[in-house]
């Protein structure tokens, strides 16, 4: 039988080696089982199941207790620190951490882990035969996917993002008692900012596709946003001397989302409302407040008696 770290076997207790442990005998093989490993009492003879791997001075050893994942199996696992160089360690439920290398990272810093973040992983060996994690890709989370139901539509639901992108954002929706997730997309037009791998989000779902997964938004309902584009457009005016801007219904898209955050249709649906309860006017390509272009036509009058 050959011992291989990462696997779940059940061998036969050989000797104790005092203060040490229990050596652990595949026949060919022999394995230590550390006294710290142990969770429950066990004698030469016993066999025991064990989960093996390599200790921090890299001896093969065993434990008793049991992983998160094993060998090739995915788990959802929360990360337990961050190290610049190496990447991130994730916690496996054994006291000591798997390492996810900072090969498998995103090459933009803001779009990795921070600590308490979960990611999708896979266990696998690196070239030394050492225990390392690698991230789960679409291959392996749509195996296991569901289909989403028609009634998620138009509702917010909870996401967690596996692979964070300059064009949009992929995620698995948590699916609660239906099973495993479903997979989604925010695109880059409907999040208000960069997501990082690992992060949990919030976000409605504005389209099922026929294959089952789903379009997401962070951006709030028309009405809602609406509401609160004209609120954050009023504010602006008011800190803005004489009340006035110089964007409008003709100011260029791309400039109206560098400056405000919000693509052109809602910026000009929160003018339109604004306008509508005669908050605002336009000239020229100028906004301003109603009653600041009122005041400057009357001081205006008032130089020209």
């Amino acid at each position: 039988m050959s011992l291989i770290a990462g696997t779940i076997v059940t061998l036969k207790v050989a000797r104790e080696v005092s203060p040490y442990g229990y050596f652990l005998t595949a026949g060919d093989q022999d394995v230590m089982l550390h006294y710290t490993e142990l969770t429950r009492k066990i004698k030469p003879g016993d066999s025991v199941e064990v989960f093996l791997f390599f200790d921090t001075e890299d001896r093969f050893a065993a434990t008793m207790r049991k992983p998160f994942l094993t060998l090739g199996e995915m788990a959802l696992l929360e990360v337990a620190d961050v190290h610049p160089r190496l990447g991130c360690f994730l916690e496996i439920g054994l006291g000591r951490q798997l390492l996810l290398p900072i090969s498998e990272l995103p090459e933009l810093q803001e779009l990795r882990p921070q600590i308490g973040d979960c990611v999708y992983v896979m266990m696998e060996h690196d070239k030394q035969g050492r225990l390392r994690a690698k991230l789960a890709g679409e291959y392996e989370l749509s195996e296991k996917a569901l289909d989403a139901p028609e009634s998620w539509m138009g509702q917010t639901v909870t996401a967690r993002v596996y692979r964070p992108l300059q064009m949009g954002t992929f995620v698995l929706v948590d699916a609660g008692v239906l099973g495993f997730g479903v997979i989604g997309m925010i695109h880059s037009s409907e999040r208000s900012r960069l997501m990082r791998l690992g992060e949990k989000v919030e976000a409605r779902v504005t389209h099922i596709r026929e294959d089952g997964r789903v379009n997401l938004s962070m951006a709030p309902r028309k009405e809602v946003g609406m509401d609160l584009d004209s609120a954050n457009l009023l504010e602006f005016l008011n800190a803005r001397p004489g009340g006035a801007m110089p964007y409008s219904d003709a100011t260029p898209a791309d400039i109206i989302k560098q400056r405000f955050g919000i693509s052109k249709s809602a910026f000009k649906r929160a003018l339109g409302k604004l306008m509508k309860e005669g908050l605002i006017t336009q000239k020229e390509n100028w906004t301003y407040l109603a009653r600041k272009e009122e005041e400057t036509s009357v001081e205006g009058n008032e130089s020209a008696e």
